[in-house]
């Protein structure tokens, strides 16, 4: 399936700063080029760690379809430790649409950390004060995710729970939230059952997609290095499980994400830049 030239997609999550860039010569043009010309009319790129954060914001400062968020992902051990009134301040510099990316990942520590959930709690002060969406993580952490997000009223924030990996029954816990959801390439893959089931199932008004470039490539390109021209492949993937047009997949989670994340990208009904 190819997209239509009108058709405007947005990579709601990625990580331009970490994607190889050695092939082009240390330049991402090329790749933002290419996920043009795949219909990407812009992307969020979203920050792991405060030690990276200058190197990231001055990548990308010369693109204007690229915004970016401020926060310490879950995993981070090492670097800069945020207080809330750092994150607010950082939040208001150029190009920062959100906070995070943040949340709770025990995959790979032992128990469940405090240190990630004050973190987190953090990052959600932070995203109240500054009146601006959160962006979340969780990996087997659900329960704990969605409870920490009630306690500490992140609805008042809102957001997205980013790179979706739960059912349905979970999908409503977040919606519920007042939280949007957002598929990642693993939609992509025949065995994600219970993700594609929620999907299909997820409003239309309620959901984004993105990469998570570089990583969790999509089918037809699954084991290979990720990018944001990708994207197409995850909305392509969701129309199909909902056997709607992939237009009709790209206009809504484009309108999403100007709606979420308060920007307007300059497209008009048909999805055409003006």
């Amino acid at each position: 399936m190819l997209t239509s030239p009108a058709m405007k997609l947005v990579d709601s999550h990625c990580h331009l700063d970490m994607i190889d860039l050695e092939p082009h010569g240390g330049d991402l043009g090329p790749v933002l080029d290419f996920a043009r010309r795949q219909g990407v009319c812009h992307m969020l790129c979203v920050s792991v760690g405060m030690d990276a954060l200058p190197a990231m914001q001055r990548l990308v400062e010369p693109y204007p379809d690229v915004s970016t968020s401020v926060g310490v992902h879950p995993n981070e051990q090492h670097g800069v430790e945020p207080e809330v009134d750092d994150l607010v301040r950082m939040s208001q510099m150029p190009k920062v649409v959100a906070i995070g990316e943040t949340g709770l990942d025990y995959f790979r520590v032992e128990g469940r950390p405090e240190w990630q959930r004050e973190r987190f709690r953090r990052h959600i002060a932070a995203a109240r004060e500054a009146r601006k969406p959160l962006i979340v993580h969780n990996r087997d952490a659900f329960t704990d995710t969605v409870r920490i997000l009630r306690d500490e009223n992140a609805a008042d924030a809102g957001g997205v729970m980013h790179c979706f990996t739960g059912n349905w029954s979970e999908a409503q816990r977040v919606l519920d939230l007042g939280f949007d959801i957002s598929f990642s390439g693993i939609v992509t893959f025949n065995s994600a059952r219970d993700i594609r089931e929620a999907a299909s199932k997820v409003p239309l008004d309620r959901m984004l997609v993105e990469t998570d470039s570089p990583y969790l490539a999509p089918v037809p390109h699954r084991g290979r290095s990720n990018q944001p021209g990708y994207v197409r492949h995850v909305a392509e993937c969701i129309a199909g499980l909902r056997d709607i047009p992939v237009e009709e997949v790209a206009e809504a989670t484009t309108a999403n994400f100007q709606r979420r994340f308060g920007l307007s990208l300059g497209l008009d009904s048909s999805g055409v830049i003006t």
